[in-house]
């Protein structure tokens, strides 16, 4: 699972969420252990039953004025078993003033204070994205990721196959590079696969026999973009005369990224083949398939309609032929 620390939370998301520290710097060497935000709700009362420490914990101005409610014996009390727990740290919605004495006492157990202008709706709104992704499952893929027609096709095959050159050869066509060679998947939901390029990559290639070139400086912005969904993945292979290939597109083949089932399609290259509109032509079908128009299901069914006929005209002409 993916390491994270208040500290990181709070220099990534300081702008977005409106962040100004209070409490104790320690604290921001917590570990944040769970994807999601909540409210203390019947813990700030002394009710510990169902309480999920993990979780990063926000109070807002329910909580805060519930607090300031309270007899200062009660409220510290309570502040202090709350505080036992060891929960990543504390975020206050709002802007809001902190309850008398929660400062201190947040500093004697090393729980840092994170306070918020956001109100505490649109704080949520912030926070729950981020932390989604930043703990998303993610894996590292050899290939060469490309927006072709708004479809996100990743090419895979063995080194030195030619996926870097039919990626380049779409980004002459109009097309856009992604990512060449390393390609950084990360999981949104539990159905969409996210692919950029490595940090230290960007939007470089590899050409064999030409070397490294910068794609964005070679072809302009228009030719990259920063990531894109994986909706079809394109493996290339040799061409092997002894394999049976789907000549189709009926039985159509899958494969898996992060648990997510993806379309695969394998095209085998031969001398002479243009691989780059059939790139396109994979791309349009996906978007063909999309909007509910499935050619090859649809072929089929018009070839059975039709053999259907036929026999029928058949058993008529046996049943009449007086002959």
């Amino acid at each position: 699972m993916t390491k994270l620390l208040v500290a990181q939370l709070y220099e990534r998301a300081k702008d977005a969420l409106k962040l100004e520290l209070l409490g104790n710097p320690a604290g921001l060497e917590r570990e944040i252990t769970s994807v999601d935000a909540s409210g203390p709700g019947l813990v700030l009362s002394g009710y510990v039953g169902r309480f999920v420490h993990a979780r990063i914990q926000v109070l807002g101005e329910t909580e805060i004025s519930y607090l300031n409610s309270l007899p200062e014996e009660t409220r510290i009390r309570n502040m202090r078993q709350f505080l036992a727990y060891p929960f990543p740290c504390i975020m206050i919605t709002k802007g809001l003033t902190l309850p008398p004495g929660l400062e201190d006492e947040a500093k004697s157990a090393g729980v840092a204070i994170l306070r918020s202008k956001l109100k505490t709706q649109e704080f949520y709104r912030v926070i729950i994205p981020f932390l989604e992704a930043a703990f998303a499952p993610t894996a590292t893929l050899h290939g060469s990721l490309a927006d072709v027609f708004g479809v996100g096709l990743l090419f895979t095959g063995s080194s030195g196959i030619g996926k870097s050159e039919c990626v380049l050869d779409l980004v002459e066509r109009g097309h856009r590079l992604v990512a060449d060679d390393l390609v950084i998947c990360r999981r949104r939901g539990t159905d969409v696969v996210i692919g950029r390029a490595h940090d230290h990559a960007h939007h470089h290639m590899e050409i064999r026999g030409v070397g490294i070139i910068d794609v964005s400086r070679i072809f302009g912005i228009r030719a990259v973009r920063q990531q894109k969904r994986i909706e079809v993945v394109v493996n290339l292979e040799p061409w092997d005369v002894m394999k049976d290939l789907d000549r189709t597109g009926l039985d159509g083949q899958v494969t898996t990224i992060l648990d997510v089932e993806l379309p695969l399609v394998t095209v085998p290259l031969n001398p002479g083949k243009n691989i780059t509109v059939i790139s396109e032509v994979i791309a349009m079908n996906h978007l063909l398939k999309y909007s509910g128009v499935n050619v090859a299901e649809a072929f089929n069914e018009r070839l059975k309609a039709r053999m259907r006929q036929a026999s029928a005209n058949l058993g008529r002409y046996l049943q009449d032929d007086d002959e």
